[in-house]
């Protein structure tokens, strides 16, 4: 798997300094945990499963989360559990490996239960593909019932984290992988009331990461769960605000980053909360994309696209997720995964300043190779490490690279 794969390759030559790196499911899961980008969020209940996803892969996306928890209805789970399996072992069966390569086929059977049939595709990897569930044990149910198609899930997506409710999750994740012989990671969504409320986070977020430090080697990521965040005041952001602008919510997610967050070594991944908007309806603010930089690309209609769909808050989200100590993001439509990726890009700036800070023993402070900050040796070499982890598996982009041009191109099928 390798981030702009999709696009055609005289073009990553021409966009890129350094070029994303390949990685694969069972890569250090601090190296995944960054390549997961744009998680793509799915019903389990979708009757074409096993095309979306074979779609999705093509479109670029590098994880996609089958969820059986809010996104289907309460009286929904059992047939969602029976089309997920069905979906996974006609994807299986079809050609998709341990490996995740989903191979050419020009005429699979239908995929059980939802009736779809697996596209005619080229060889290529299919997204890493977890199982978000409601009950522990979900979780070696839906191993045992999946059997060799259980080579095609990576992990599971375990909602409504506590230290209370949390112990059995990861238990059933640890039987579930030693039952299979596979291994299986974990990514635990902070969203209880107990995370939001002042009065219980602080307690209930230290027990959460001594609970996690326990189980270190199977969680790939911590997740933000800023809708349940949202509904415990019964809020919920409009289009062209951000989360940040939600102060109740911008807190809590403060909090999560600062307690499980740390780059001391004991910190995750945490991920970006979901943006829930794909096409746009009336705007009270103006849009929030500078007009110059689409003008000097001559991109002008993508920048109304990007309005119209309501994309330029994910945009200016995305840049406040970065800032803030996220990294990727969780999405419900196809068309958010662009944005994600072109943000994710190392610009040949910052790479140039990590650079610098990293080549340097001993401390002090430097100009920056732009000419335009000073570079301090100690108090940045923390951030110019994730850095480059980031640019190891979305590439740096070539100098005078901008983001549009990169949005354009992950854009690109």
């Amino acid at each position: 798997m390798r981030h702009f794969d999709h696009v055609d390759a005289a073009r990553r030559k021409h966009l890129f300094y350094r070029h994303p790196r390949p990685f694969d499911r069972h890569d250090d899961p601090a190296v995944l945990g960054v390549a997961l980008g744009a998680t793509l969020y799915s019903p389990a209940t979708r009757p074409a499963l096993a095309d979306d996803i074979v779609r999705a892969a093509r479109g670029g996306v590098m994880s996609m989360v089958m969820c059986l928890e809010d996104a289907i209805a309460d009286d929904e789970v059992e047939a969602g559990e029976a089309n997920l399996v069905a979906q996974l072992r006609a994807l299986h069966a079809g050609g998709c490996g341990p490996g995740g390569a989903v191979q050419e086929n020009t005429g699979s059977p239908g995929a059980g239960s939802g009736g779809a049939a697996i596209e005619e595709t080229e060889s290529r990897d299919v997204p890493l593909l977890f199982i978000r569930v409601r009950d522990p044990r979900q979780i070696g149910d839906l191993i045992g019932r999946l059997g060799d198609a259980s080579a095609l899930v990576s992990g599971f997506v375990l909602p409504k984290f506590t230290a209370t409710a949390g112990g059995a999750f990861l238990d059933a994740v640890e039987d579930a992988a030693a039952r299979s012989g596979r291994r299986l990671l974990a990514m635990p969504v902070i969203e209880s009331p107990e995370a939001v409320y002042a009065e219980t986070r602080t307690e209930m977020l230290n027990d959460v990461a001594r609970l996690l430090a326990k189980h270190r080697p199977r969680i790939l990521a911590v997740r933000i769960g800023a809708t349940d965040m949202s509904a415990a005041y019964g809020l919920r952001r409009p289009p062209d605000l951000t989360i940040y602008d939600i102060r109740p919510v911008a807190g809590v997610i403060c909090d999560v980053v600062n307690i499980l967050g740390r780059a001391d070594g004991t910190g995750y991944v945490v991920t970006g909360p979901v943006w829930e908007y794909f096409s746009a309806g009336e705007r009270m603010f103006k849009p929030q994309l500078r007009q110059s930089p689409f003008d000097a690309q001559r991109a002008a209609p993508l920048r109304q696209r990007l309005i119209t769909s309501d994309l330029d808050g994910l945009i200016r989200e995305v840049h406040l997720d970065k800032a803030n100590g996220l990294t990727g993001k969780t999405v419900i439509h196809p068309s958010h995964v662009a944005a994600v990726h072109a943000l994710s890009v190392v610009t040949h700036e910052e790479y140039c300043d990590a650079a610098d800070i990293l080549g340097v023993t001993g401390g002090g402070a430097m100009a920056s190779s732009y000419a335009n900050k000073m570079n301090e040796a100690k108090p940045h070499r923390a951030w110019a490490r994730r850095l480059m982890l980031r640019a190891r598996v979305f590439g740096v982009a070539a100098e005078g690279v901008t983001f549009v041009e990169l949005l354009e191109a992950a854009g690109s099928r």
